[in-house]
């Protein structure tokens, strides 16, 4: 007569003739059983298929093997390339990585907190929506499990990894104004920090070469259609009578540099360096697409690898204190110039 599934930790348990307990210990950390007990239990699991339902196991834990990660979009290679490598070093640490999309929406975001919470989460690496997020909701998680933020930190307070805006823009600013006419300056939405830090940075570069700096206005957004945003306030300055202040502009990310591009194109404009062309483009960040535009994008490059490699590490260091405080402990990677077709 065939045996009914095994269903719970229980059954499991009386299957393989031991107690719940030592079962129970298998699965929370394999190497902490005897090499015959778990031999014995691998055996069980093999013939019976059983999986233990983690999430459950992780609610009565005082603190759980489960990661939370919540990125502003799913779809972003930006953010996918930046998970999958926090992924893989919290696997090899025995720890199960949860990741949730905000969608560029605060009440989705402040879901996706609540969610992570109900998991009972050991710690959390957000990218989180910076203007419009729920600050005192991510500040109270924040006392309770370690949190490190990346691509836009909370606030002054809260422990970050990510680029050094006043090193890549002064890299990006310098090889513009050396190579060619002096960059004027196309921000994007204020949907996060990153907004204020970068147009800063591009005008302190600026000011430090002797520079006016030149920064187009844009109408207000908060929303992360950046390609749009690059793509409308580029064609609006290029059809109204006000024209660009000069014929290289620097963009505060690539993927409105996509946007930029693809409007200059429609205006009947060239974009590359050299005397054959009309305009000169750059961007920021090294989007794993902007090797791929029409034509490549010049950039700086953010090390994608080594912020999602950096954040863990620091994250998994403040598993291992008790009670651990928020730190507010910030590192800053310098970028690297890619130079392409256009500019």
């Amino acid at each position: 007569m065939e045996r009914p599934p095994i269903r719970t930790m229980e059954e499991f348990a009386e299957l393989v003739g031991l107690s719940r307990p030592t079962v129970s210990k298998y699965f929370n950390e394999p190497g902490s059983v005897r090499a015959k007990t778990r031999e014995r239990i691998e055996a069980a699991i093999k013939q019976s298929g059983f999986r233990p339902n983690m999430f459950a196991m992780n609610l009565n834990r005082r603190r759980s093997n489960i990661l939370g990660i919540i990125i502003p979009n799913s779809t972003d290679p930006f953010y996918m390339a930046l998970t999958r490598r926090v992924e893989l070093i919290a696997n090899e640490a025995g720890l199960l990585a949860v990741l949730l999309s905000s969608d560029g929406n605060p009440e989705l975001e402040e879901r996706a907190i609540e969610t992570l919470k109900s998991l009972n989460i050991a710690g959390a690496i957000i990218a989180p929506l910076g203007a419009s997020s729920h600050h005192d909701t991510l500040s109270e998680l924040g006392k309770s499990i370690p949190l490190v933020y990346v691509d836009s930190p909370l606030d002054e307070t809260s422990s970050f990894v990510g680029t050094d805006n006043r090193q890549s823009f002064r890299l990006i600013v310098d090889y513009l104004c050396r190579s060619g006419e002096p960059p004027c300056y196309l921000g994007m939405p204020g949907v996060n920090t990153n907004a204020h830090t970068r147009e800063l940075a591009y005008v302190e570069a600026m000011q430090s070469l002797g520079m006016m700096p030149e920064i187009l206005e844009t109408a207000s957004h908060r929303n992360w259609d950046f390609e749009k945003f690059g793509f409308d306030e580029m064609l609006k300055r290029l059809k109204s009578k006000k024209s660009l202040p000069t014929r290289t502009v620097l963009c505060a990310n690539d993927r409105i540099a996509f946007g930029a591009i693809a409007a200059a194109w429609q205006s009947g404009l060239k974009v590359g360096r050299g005397d054959a062309f009309d305009i000169r483009i750059a961007g920021h960040d090294d989007h794993p697409l902007s090797r791929y535009a029409c034509p490549p994008i010049t950039t700086v490059a953010q090390n994608y690898d080594e912020i999602g490699r950096l954040a863990t590490q620091l994250l998994l260091s403040r598993l291992d204190e008790e009670d651990p405080p928020p730190d507010g402990k910030r590192i800053l990677l310098e970028a690297q110039i890619m130079l392409r077709s256009s500019a």
